[in-house]
């Protein structure tokens, strides 16, 4: 920064704002969610903040439930996943063609995450009616057991008040 006369000026005292927040050695936890259609949670995971989303998204997979469907047996995979470009990759994008499932991932750099919102906006819906639940909003539990036992409560409260319309 240079003054009115040309001369550097050292950082004012508000300036100084400390370490970016963006930086991958963050505090905290993150929830993972996936969801049908509709909004309704089926899996559910948590992980630090500092991990990256796409290492959460084979357990998440692995932990559908089986869905009773009309007819013949049970489904425990879905037909199509959609995510954003934090899952772009190849690995990943493998295993779900091995699984026989369609993906729907916005790559980086190709396509813009405009397209992907008309999808996306059911996951948030679902994170903003988890981060009504007071005690997910900020992480209180020590063991991340209690806390995904939280998350899980959370999730079947709002399958039981979604069904129960």
């Amino acid at each position: 920064m240079r003054d009115r006369l040309g001369q550097h000026a050292g950082p004012k005292k508000g300036d100084l704002t400390g370490p970016n927040p963006v930086d991958r050695g963050k505090y905290g936890s993150k929830i993972h969610l996936i969801t049908e259609r509709t909004g309704l949670p089926l899996s559910v995971g948590i992980s630090g903040a500092n991990v990256h989303d796409s290492q959460a998204l084979i357990p998440l997979v692995k932990g559908i439930p089986p869905i009773r469907s009309r007819r013949g047996p049970r489904r425990r995979r879905p037909g199509k996943l959609h995510a954003d470009k934090g899952y772009d990759y190849r690995h990943l994008r493998q295993w779900l063609s091995q699984r026989g499932i369609q993906h729907r991932i916005a790559r980086k750099g190709v396509e813009t995450s405009q397209r992907l919102g008309r999808h996306r906006w059911t996951i948030e819906r679902t994170m903003a009616w988890l981060a009504g639940c007071r005690r997910l909003h900020r992480r209180y539990e020590r063991k991340a057991e209690h806390f995904l036992a939280f998350t899980s409560l959370a999730c079947t409260l709002i399958c039981y008040r979604r069904l129960a319309k």
